[in-house]
């Protein structure tokens, strides 16, 4: 029972990371950090991705390795301080997610 979970976990987190490009969709390329609202670390996503607002913070999680910021992972977007994880908010540039991925 277990490993079903396991895959039904699995497979809808590659439906959610698929639809994120269609998710980074709906910020607009004019939006700025000020017209999206701070991201809540207490929100039900945030707390699902292990989202802080001060990367040091995740140091004790296992994912997290030194220097891992979200001002330097691929899904930060620099003119809004978004994340297209968490495209209806702003984040903070030193925060940090288990989503954590280097820039290519």
């Amino acid at each position: 029972m277990a490993d079903h979970s396991r895959r039904d976990f699995m497979r809808n987190s590659l439906l959610g990371l698929a639809a994120l490009p269609l998710g980074a969709g709906i910020l607009s390329k004019s939006a700025f950090a000020q017209d999206l609202p701070r991201l809540d670390p207490s929100a039900d996503q945030a707390q699902a991705l292990n989202y802080v607002e001060n990367a040091s913070d995740a140091s004790d999680h296992p994912a997290y390795s030194e220097g891992e910021r979200c001002d330097n992972c691929m899904f930060w977007q620099a003119e809004s301080q978004g994340c297209q994880l968490f495209p209806q908010n702003s984040v903070e540039p030193g925060g940090w997610c288990q989503s954590w991925t280097a820039q290519s």
